[in-house]
This record gives structure tokens, sequence and C-alpha cells, in this order.
């Protein structure tokens, strides 16, 4: 009985995965895309609906005999919201069991290390869910944090940006009155991703400073002291420009957004406006962006030689220019003969904030399937 159970557990697990990531489908397709037998898919589905957790959303088109039914998962089923902190702003957002994003708000809030700051955002949380105006219950609030986390003593071990070490995050927790769940934030942005699509793969996150995280067999890789994936302060060019941490020639320097913005003193979307209107300025230094860039993703390809998603506010703005990119890659890599390996991310923006999030929904359809 115990081994009927897990093989059941295991089928239903496999298809609510799916349905999460293809927002419709049918028990046929289902079937064919799994490798499950019918009887066993339209025994989970049907226990599914009569859960509320999957719903009869329409009809296929017919090819000739009776015409199927679309289900897909029931967005509405539960929620859990997303928050992230950055040395001047808090990103909060709701997210929705279709992992759509329902609502989102940025304020700007100074990052400090003393009790006030933790009051401030249990604040801030509790206007964002009163504007939200949804009457069911949040599952937990996942909250992504740039630095090195110990999830088992939930504190932040180190973060170079918010310029703490050893920060315990207990009374935030205890502020804010609801499950809480602490990631770094590139590490969250990677739970962002379809996880079947990218089993293993890296995620580079190109925001104003450059982190890093990478899945193996459709897990974060932690490594020994959740150190791994920290790309940003592999050195790129020795003896080169000063990065933020101290050291000269760090990735950061050269293929964080910070380049392109002057550090802060322009927007991104500003820097892109300039690139389109054809600034010479903007051109080279995006031909040099682009070309530290290329030496970086090529040194990871050699390194993991797995799929390189590119994710950030730099990565949201890279699909157009990708060809030269590639091209680029390719200057440096002599074994890979395209760059198929090379995607864009699945959120352009908020993708620390949902990957937060999502732990609880990931967590939620796993008691689900138990």
């Amino acid at each position: 009985m115990p081994e009927k159970r897990e093989k059941r557990n295991i089928a239903r697990t496999e298809i609510i995965n799916y349905m999460l990531n293809h927002s419709v489908t049918s028990k046929a397709e289902l079937a064919k895309e799994l490798g499950l037998s019918m009887p066993t898919v339209l025994t989970n589905v049907n226990e599914l609906i009569a859960k509320g957790l999957i719903v009869e959303n329409g009809e296929y088109a017919s090819t000739g005999g009776r015409k199927a039914k679309s289900i897909g998962i029931n967005k509405e089923y539960c929620r859990a919201m997303g928050l992230v902190i950055t040395a001047n702003h808090l990103e909060m957002v709701l997210v929705n069991l279709g992992y759509e994003i329902e609502h989102l708000k940025r304020v700007r809030l100074k990052f400090s290390p003393d009790i006030d700051y933790s009051v401030k955002i249990a604040g801030q949380v509790q206007q964002f869910l009163k504007e939200c105006k949804t009457e069911k219950d949040i599952l937990g609030i996942g909250i992504a944090i740039p630095g090195i986390i110990d999830q088992n003593e939930k504190t932040v071990l180190k973060s170079h940006a918010l310029q703490v070490e050893n920060y315990s995050l207990r009374f935030l927790e205890q502020a804010l009155g609801f499950p809480v769940y602490f990631e770094n934030d590139a590490n969250s942005a990677m739970l962002a991703e379809d996880t079947q699509k990218y089993n293993n793969a890296i995620y580079l996150s190109l925001n104003h400073t450059l982190g890093g995280a990478f899945c193996i067999d459709g897990k974060l890789f932690r490594g020994q002291n959740q150190k791994a994936g920290e790309f940003g302060h592999m050195i790129l060019i020795p003896g080169g420009d000063r990065c933020y941490c101290g050291k000269q020639g760090c990735a950061d320097a050269y293929c964080a957004a910070s380049v392109l913005t002057g550090d802060g003193k322009i927007s991104l979307e500003e820097f892109m406006e300039q690139l389109k209107q054809g600034n010479k300025e903007a051109e080279q230094k995006w031909e040099r962006y682009l070309d530290h860039l290329a030496i970086l993703i090529s040194n990871l390809r050699m390194a993991y030689d797995m799929d390189i998603i590119l994710g950030g506010d730099v990565g949201g703005v890279l699909a157009e220019y990708m060809i030269p990119l590639g091209q680029k890659v390719l200057s440096y890599n002599g074994f890979d003969r395209d760059i198929s390996y090379l995607k864009n991310c699945s959120y352009e923006k908020e993708a620390s904030a949902v990957g937060a999030a999502k732990h609880f929904l990931y967590e939620y359809v796993k008691e689900c399937c138990s």
C-alpha cells in the first residue's frame, strides 16, 4: 500500500507541476506528455477537480470526434506574497496559483539594521494587502534579500549591498505575523523560472549588482557555505576596475546594470532610449558591456555546460540583442556551434519577488499531493 500511494503521489505531482506551467491542457495531453496511463490521469484529475484545485475551462476544437474538455489550474485557489529588500527600496507582489502577479507595488524605503526598519516593512505589507482587496488569506510571505542567507538560523551572513554581517531576520519574521521564507535574491529569481523546463540551468541576475544561481536536477545548488552562484565576484579582468566588494576586476564591475546607468545616475530605460536613438557614447558603452558579458557567459558555459538564463533588469531588455551577443559569445567559445543554450528570462521584472512567493505555492502543492 505505501508503494502504491507513493506512485500515486508522484503521478499527481507531475500532473500538477505540468499544469502549473501550461495554462490550458487536456487529459489526453497529460497522458501523452507525462507518459502516464489514461486511467492514472483520469483518477488523479477527477480527484483534483473534486478538491477544486483543477477546473474545466472550455473545450478543444473537435478533430472529428467528441470535443475534449480543456482543464487548467484554479488560479484563485490560493495566493502567496513575495517581497524584495534592497538598499533603498521595497518591492511587493501578490502571486496566485497560476504564477500570475495580481498586484505589485514598489516603495522607497532605505534599509537599516535597526528594529524600526522591520516595523516599517510590516506596516507596508499590511497596507499592500489592504490595497489588494483579496478576501482569501495568503499562504505566506517569501522574502528575497541580496546576500548570503543562513535559512536555518534566519540570518543574513553577509550582504555587501546592505552592508551587514550576521544580521538576524527573526524580529522581521515576528513583526510580519505570517509564515515567512527567506532566500537570496538571485536564488529567488531562479525559482521564478520553470524548473521542469530548465532542469539544469544557470541564472544570471543582471541587476544593479550582478548575482547568480543555478539548479541541478530541478533543485537549487547552494554550495558548502551557501555561496554557490556568486558569479559577480569572479575575476573577469585581473587588476581591472574596482568592485564594490573591494576587489579589482570582478564581473560585477563590468556586467552589472550599474555599468550602463553610471551607478544609478540614469535609469536603464533612459540608457536604452539613448542607445536606440543612436547616441555614440551609449553605443560604445553597450558594445563594451556585451563584450564583457560574452566573456562571462563563455566561461560559465565551459565550466557548467548547461543552459544560461539571462535575467535581471538587463536580462529583460536583451531579447532583441541576442544575435550580436551571440556572435561575441561564439568568438570566445570554440566548442559550441550555436547559442541555443542562451535563454531569456520568464519575468522581465519582479522575478525575485515572484520566486520567493512561489516557495509557498510549491509547498502547498506538495501537501496536496501527499
